[in-house]
């Protein structure tokens, strides 16, 4: 009996507060909404690699680098080529294969048209560390013979359509052209993984000719090495005969102490995708998930603080329900119960619809983002059921404790008011500084990091983004000096190209060398050292400071012959590099010779040219010249006209000298588009979170307006009655519940302030937290709280006196 009349008394109480059930239900459905996204995405970008057996045993080894002042120091997931065979010379039985290629790591030659593709070269004893799963073939045995190819499933679709592309033939380049027999199909690798591949060649059993003279060369890096260890223990043993093993072994090319410059680590594979390569960098991706992460639970306490606000607000109006309950036997633990069930019904309800928005959400979030997250259902239904329980809790225990302890006879004698008296307001104020203080952290944020994001796009970097194109693949190790020469000569040919500069590094594609000079009186500086070909300043066309670049007229320009170099050579040098070597202006560094081991003579000074990420420091760096092009070089191509016209042209050239290499070229933006999408994801979905925190804010903020203004409406008429205007009695109800939005952005600015000082910690060109971003978010936010009340205060503001003096 009471358990039927509880579900009526429920239907009767959404039914007949329909905008009051709206705003409960669609709030707290939104605020879930988010919750289950962000987490969703915290999920994906935690889970790389997991999806491998005994990912917990797998480690990737690590280069470290310590030198002295260097903006390189760092941990890299990258290593010499011959590093695995030297460890397993002197560590028998160890397990482990190297990788050596990734994206565009090759091409497959058909018809003198190459088409790139994912290639890696790997060791026989790649399944024995990664057992990805095969659809055909053994992957063991293919791995085992020089010729035998792995192809994943789609890339067998793609390369063989509907024929059957097992024992196929077919042209791969890696270093050099060669034949390979298809033995085996593996299943498309996943999303969550930084292993790309999607075909998988044996490793060259002997160093190839263009990289066997840095095969075995400590400090030369080609390729990532893979080791699998039973437990943690053993692998921290194994990480602690390091420091020996590389005494024993890199001393002839590093020195007596290589330790000192160098050092080998191991990271457990699956923290891989969180802990980029480098310093600068290695922490950002982390902070941007956790943040993320903190948004989405963030956003769903501002929303269960919306629901449980409201809830408490409209539940003190059924006192006299309560009152008739008692009086009709209704025992105290009848009415809580029917209160929480109440509760965790709506609760139920707010769950469903999140699910359901979730869902149709999710497409345009992995468009929006990159991303491809799906929802879970056997995960995310037990995640609800908790969910529904704590909001029951929440919004059910103060109106079934309180309400179930009311005297009938004084509820029914009206001596008790409804809605909880001056202490339930206070209690749902705090509620409200508490809810606007997170969403108004969450403005500032997006305000922030908008900014930001901006801020790098549209930096100084030194040179002109515009008009300039970047051909990488003129760096392809197949591509060797005497092939990339003719190349670039009929590049410069081409209609409409103003310069072609050619150099190890370009936006995009950083591939600085590692020097150091030696100092009297202080210790040696560790520089950056880009060797650049003709033309390369006036391709880029960065601003000199003092002094001049390169050219042929000054034969002691050119730094071709290394055996020369203890001789001397000139080199340029950026702002940085002059700060950095002592000099008080860029005009007093011209014409000094600095280092004593090998001279460096400064003929120029120029201002900073940026080919990497914003989050990378400004390095010291000195460019040294060669009259032929540099070997392996990328050319950079400034240009006028259309750029889809260049680019024909371009790939037109391309073809007819270069056929076996695939043509990778793209405008200076699109190559530095990559080190923006990360930060672009993360605020376009920051964004979106802080948004909807706001208005589930708002929404909270609508409702209580309109509660208490219909609690409200005898003391207006009688203010009126008194002589209050309209003017005044909406400055009076507009005050009220702009008090508490005051009060939270004092708590907001502090939390904003850390947040935001960590997240800008972590570029290098950065803005500053100017007091601007802070006070237009407060003023946005205190103009959304007007609006929102403005409307409920007008209409009581115009209610006649005597209309409301006659309610009840």
């Amino acid at each position: 009996m009471m358990n039927g009349f509880a579900l009526t008394s429920l239907y009767r109480s959404l039914t007949r507060h329909k905008l009051y059930a709206a705003l409960n239900i669609g709030g707290l459905a939104v605020g879930i909404a988010v919750f289950l996204i962000l987490g969703l995405y915290v999920r994906f970008e935690t889970s790389f690699e997991r999806w491998l057996p005994h990912h917990d045993e797998i480690h990737v080894v690590r280069t470290e680098l310590h030198l002295p002042g260097s903006p390189f120091n760092g941990a890299y997931p990258v290593t010499m080529a011959g590093l695995f065979e030297q460890m397993r010379q002197e560590f028998p039985g160890l397990v482990g294969t190297r990788l050596r290629g990734g994206k565009l790591g090759g091409s497959v030659i058909r018809e003198d048209d190459a088409i790139a593709a994912d290639v890696v070269q790997v060791d026989p004893s790649f399944f024995d560390v990664f057992d990805i799963p095969m659809v055909r073939g053994d992957g063991r045995r293919a791995l085992s013979e020089p010729s035998g190819a792995l192809v994943s499933r789609s890339e067998a679709q793609r390369l063989f359509g509907d024929a059957d592309p097992m024992g196929q033939t077919i042209t791969i380049a890696v270093d050099a052209p060669q034949v390979y027999r298809i033995a085996g199909i593996f299943e498309d690798l996943p999303k969550t993984t930084e292993l790309q591949a999607s075909i998988l060649i044996p490793m060259p059993r002997t160093p190839p000719p263009a990289v066997q003279w840095s095969w075995y060369r400590w400090g030369m890096v080609d390729g990532a090495t893979y080791l699998r260890f039973p437990n943690a223990a053993a692998a921290r043993a194994f990480a602690a005969k390091m420091p020996a093993f590389i005494r024993r072994h890199a001393g002839q090319d590093l020195g007596p102490d290589p330790t000192r410059i160098i050092s080998l680590s191991l990271l457990p594979i699956a923290r891989l995708h969180l802990e980029p390569p480098g310093g600068a960098e290695s922490n950002g991706r982390r902070l941007t998930v956790a943040t993320l992460g903190m948004v989405g639970v963030l956003t769903l306490l501002i929303a269960i603080i919306n629901y449980v606000n409201l809830a408490t607000a409209q539940s003190g109006l059924r006192a006299r329900e309560v009152a008739v309950r008692k009086v009709l036997g209704a025992s105290r633990a009848a009415l809580i119960r029917q209160f929480l069930g109440e509760a965790a019904a709506t609760a139920a309800m707010a769950s469903l619809l999140g699910m359901i928005l979730t869902e149709v959400s999710l497409p345009v979030i992995n468009a929006a983002g990159g991303l491809s997250l799906r929802f879970p259902y056997t995960l995310a239904l037990p995640l609800l059921v908790a969910l529904v329980l704590i909001i029951a809790l929440a919004a059910g225990a103060y109106p079934a404790v309180r309400l179930s302890r009311f005297s009938a006879a004084a509820v029914l004698a009206s001596a008790q008011a409804p809605g909880g008296g001056r202490r339930g307001t206070r209690a749902r104020e705090a509620l409200v500084v508490i809810q606007f203080s997170l969403a108004i952290a969450f403005l500032i944020g997006t305000v922030v990091l908008v900014a930001q994001t901006a801020h790098v796009r549209r930096s100084d970097l030194g040179f002109r983004r515009d008009g300039l194109m970047i051909v990488a693949s003129l760096a392809d190790k197949r591509i060797f000096p005497d092939q990339a020469r003719p190349i670039v000569a009929a590049l410069r040919r081409v209609p409409g190209v103003l310069a072609v500069g050619t150099s190890g590094s370009a936006p995009g594609m950083v591939n600085y060398g590692v020097d150091s000079i030696d100092l009297p009186g202080r210790p040696p500086l560790t520089i950056g050292n880009v060797i650049v070909g003709p033309d390369f300043f006036r391709t880029y066309g960065p601003r000199l400071l003092a002094g001049r670049v390169f050219d042929d007229a000054h034969g002691a320009d050119d730094a071709s012959d290394w055996t020369k170099w203890k001789s001397g050579r000139n080199v340029v040098i950026n702002r940085k590099a002059v700060e950095q070597l002592g000099f008080r202006t860029p005009q007093d560094a011209i014409g000094k010779t600095v280092g004593r081991l090998a001279p460096r003579t400064i003929i120029g000074v120029i201002d900073q040219l940026r080919f990497a990420s914003p989050r990378t420091a400004e390095t010291a760096t000195f460019y040294q010249y060669v009259r032929d092009v540099p070997y392996p070089a990328v050319a950079a191509i400034r240009y006028t006209g259309s750029s889809a016209a260049m680019l024909g042209r371009i790939r037109t050239v391309w073809r007819r000298l270069s056929p076996q290499v695939p043509l990778v070229v793209e405008t200076a933006d699109q190559r530095l588009s990559e080190f923006y999408k990360a930060d672009d994801h993360a605020t376009r979905l920051f964004g979106i979170g802080a948004g909807l925190a706001v208005l589930i804010g708002c929404v909270g903020l609508w409702g209580l307006a309109s509660f208490n203004t219909a609690r409200r409406v005898r003391e207006i008429g009688i203010r009126k009655t008194l002589g209050a205007s309209s003017a005044d009695i909406v400055r009076l109800l507009v005050g009220q519940f702009l008090r508490p939005v005051l009060i939270a952005n004092v708590i907001a600015w502090p939390l904003a302030f850390v947040a935001m000082r960590t997240w800008l910690s972590g570029f290098d060109d950065r803005i500053a937290l100017s007091p601007f971003y802070f006070a237009g978010a407060s003023l946005l936010a205190i103009g959304i709280a007007v609006l929102t009340v403005l409307g409920q205060a007008l209409t009581a503001s115009r209610a006649t006196p005597a209309s409301a003096l006659r309610q009840d």
